[in-house]
């Protein structure tokens, strides 16, 4: 009974007009949301704090579950504005404290979240995690001592709890006391053997002590606890290869590529570990690849200059040296490779140039190291500060965003082993990685939308007249493009195409716009795009105000251009779709499909400034449409706006778009 409570109060809950938000009984809808939110499944969660929150937004624990369920999400901006709101509502709420604090961490807002931790600590002086994570803060804010005596009282009140140990062996290691890191270390896994990070830890100083049998046995552990972290596979290997079984370091990268296939991180090393075996070819595919995702990785360019040396590629070798100098003009040991490539092409002249230029480099250097610096190429150069956290106060500039943003590729990251909420996280549909594309068009169909946790927002005006004047029998809908019909569906849309020739045909002159239509939606969905388009052709030739007419051939225009191989007609047909959103967006202004499918093709166009004002355009008639946040989101994250971004991205996770919460994540 309570199951099929919970279900048919979600379907009056997600199809309520707003007149009657107020009729909701936000206690139950609060009940409701905190099962869901217990049983981790978090996108539902915030739909039902939704509810509650417009039927009684002076309520603060809307707010604050709603944050709880974003930082689950990994949403921590978004879960930082919602705690805030509710400690607006209830200044004493402490748990808002503590989750704000922990959001503004995972934000580098160290010292705000400080100040929650401290304001926490005065209602309750003793409280574990306001301990902990004020503790975990100063470490990172390198305010060792001050870390060192939150973390020693934290322990003397709670001396059995081990991911304190482990966080002060991180502390410790970081003040250079290996002893006491060691201490806490050997302490934490006594207490849990099942916590990777006191593993890590070790590991880190026996590595660093060139213990690295020890060090070999740390990581054996730490991979049995989280078998399926690339990460780990990719340490160990390097302990491995310190240990000369390039064999078994082989095998780690090997494994860590199945698991995440674009792992640059593994593929560098493993071209570097090919090289090193002369297995040339493979390692030459392997720097070519890293090139390929991040074509700023210098350390990739050299070396595969260098394996092409070897294996004879001379042109292509001076090629990747020469761009490596262009862009590091004092990186001196390229001019010795230039200088290698051009004596095997028989360049004798430019074989001592480039010598002499190398040298010429270092003396200057050694008399005066200041005034004649030299070049460092890192890694990834240009993308070097985002291998770490960026410090408090700073931001990433445009170009920074916009270059994370075009290299993203599915990478899962290390999971969060210095610090986790004290709640249990799963059910992340953060981490199901996606391809950052733009939510669909919306276009006319047959088929209704799928149903989604968000109000989908499908209401156009004509459409409804049209489907209660009942001018064809079946119901016409506004749908997100969809994909992946059935044999089925294409024989009856096949059936219903001819059913409607046989009428057009024996209607003469006399033919209805709305068999025209009927029959061009069909073809449409059969991706006949040109067949399509005649139809709707004729139908604005006679009825110029003909808005779903516009809509449906605007789609179909743009899909027909997608599948053109002449470029010059694709950019035609791909104008005239545009022309005809603009013309359905003058028949009705508030169509906001309409401005939504514009803002799409001009986003696919890479016009994001006026991709963005359409996606805007629509969220002004409708502040609910949470596509349309989204692919603005991406918009912003195309031309470096991470803050309108992310805001936008949160707002579209809140309304029930999926594939937010994991570009959020991959983007931090």
């Amino acid at each position: 009974m309570k199951l099929f409570g919970k279900f048919f109060l979600l379907s009056i809950c997600l199809g309520l007009p707003l007149s009657v938000y107020a009729q909701i009984n936000a206690e139950q809808v609060m009940t409701i949301g905190r099962n869901v939110l217990s049983m981790d499944d978090y996108m539902l969660a915030i739909q039902y704090f939704n509810q509650a929150i417009k039927a009684k937004p002076y309520l603060a624990d809307p707010y604050f579950l709603r944050g709880l369920a974003k930082m689950s999400l990994d949403d921590y901006k978004g879960a930082e504005i919602d705690c805030t709101e509710a400690l607006k509502r209830n200044k004493f709420k402490t748990e808002a404290y503590k989750l704000r604090g922990f959001a503004r961490q995972h934000l580098g807002l160290d010292s705000l979240a400080i100040e929650d931790y401290n304001e926490g600590l005065k209602h309750d002086p003793t409280d574990r995690y306001f301990l902990f994570y004020k503790g975990v803060a100063l470490t990172t804010m390198k305010k060792n001592e001050d870390a060192l005596e939150t973390m020693n009282q934290l322990l003397r009140l709670y001396p059995r709890f081990e991911e304190g140990y482990a966080a002060r062996a991180s502390l410790n290691l970081q003040r250079e006391d290996t002893i006491a890191a060691l201490e806490d270390v050997d302490k934490a896994i006594k207490l849990n053997r099942s916590m990777v990070n006191p593993f890590l830890i070790r590991a880190e100083i026996e590595s660093n002590r060139g213990n690295w049998e020890s060090a070999l046995s740390d990581m054996d552990e730490a991979v049995k606890l989280y078998p399926e972290e690339p990460g780990f596979y990719i340490n160990r290997a390097y302990v491995r290869y310190n240990t000369d079984n390039y064999l078994g370091a082989m095998s780690d990268y090997n494994f860590a590529l199945q698991l995440d296939p674009n792992n640059m991180a593994a593929l560098f090393n493993r071209a570097l570990l090919r090289f090193e075996v002369k297995d040339l070819i493979n390692a030459k595919k392997d720097f070519s690849t890293v090139l390929s995702m991040n074509p700023e990785n210098f350390h990739a360019l050299y070396n595969r200059g260098l394996v092409q040396l070897e294996t004879g590629e001379y042109k292509e070798a001076l090629a990747d040296f020469k761009s490596i100098a262009r862009k590091y003009p004092n990186f001196y040991p390229v001019y010795y490779a230039i200088a290698e490539a051009e004596r095997n092409l028989g360049n004798l002249k430019a074989v001592g140039a480039n010598v002499n230029h190398a040298e010429s480099l270092v003396r200057k250097y050694v008399a005066n190291p200041e005034s004649n610096p030299l070049d460092r190429p890192t890694i990834a150069a240009g993308t070097q500060r985002n291998a770490n956290r960026i410090p408090e106060g700073e931001e990433e500039d445009e170009n920074e965003v916009m270059n994370r943003f075009n290299q993203l590729v599915t990478m899962q990251e290390m999971p969060q082993t210095q610090m986790s909420y004290n709640e249990r996280i799963k059910g992340r549909v953060q981490d199901r990685n996606v391809i950052a594309e733009p939510e669909p068009m919306y276009s006319i169909s047959y088929n209704p939308p799928s149903k989604s946790l968000g109000g989908v927002t499908n209401y156009f005006r004509a459409l409804d007249a049209f489907n209660r004047g009942r001018y064809i029998p079946r119901t016409l809908y506004l749908s997100p493009i969809q994909s992946g019909l059935s044999d089925d569906d294409y024989d009856a849309l096949f059936k219903l195409a001819d059913n409607y020739t046989s009428v057009i045909a024996g209607s003469g002159k006399k033919v209805r716009p709305a068999d025209l239509l009927a029959r061009g939606v069909a073809y449409s969905m059969l991706k006949n795009y040109k067949a399509a388009i005649e139809d709707f052709d004729r139908i604005i030739a006679s009825n110029p105000d003909f808005t779903i007419a516009f809509i449906s051939r605007g789609v179909a225009r743009y899909e027909e251009a997608r599948m053109q191989e002449d470029q010059r007609m694709a950019m035609h047909e791909i104008a005239m779709a545009a022309a005809d959103f603009d013309a359905a967006t003058k028949l009705d202004p508030n169509l906001i499909h309409a401005w939504f499918n514009k803002g799409f093709i001009m986003y696919n166009q890479r016009d994001y400034s006026q991709a963005a004002e359409c996606f805007s355009k629509a969220i002004e008639l409708d502040p609910e449409f949470g596509a349309a946040y989204y692919n603005r989101g991406l918009c912003f994250l195309s031309t470096g706006r991470k803050n309108e971004a992310f805001a936008d991205l949160s707002r579209a996770g809140e309304l029930g778009v999926l594939p937010s919460y994991n570009i959020l994540k991959r983007m931090k």
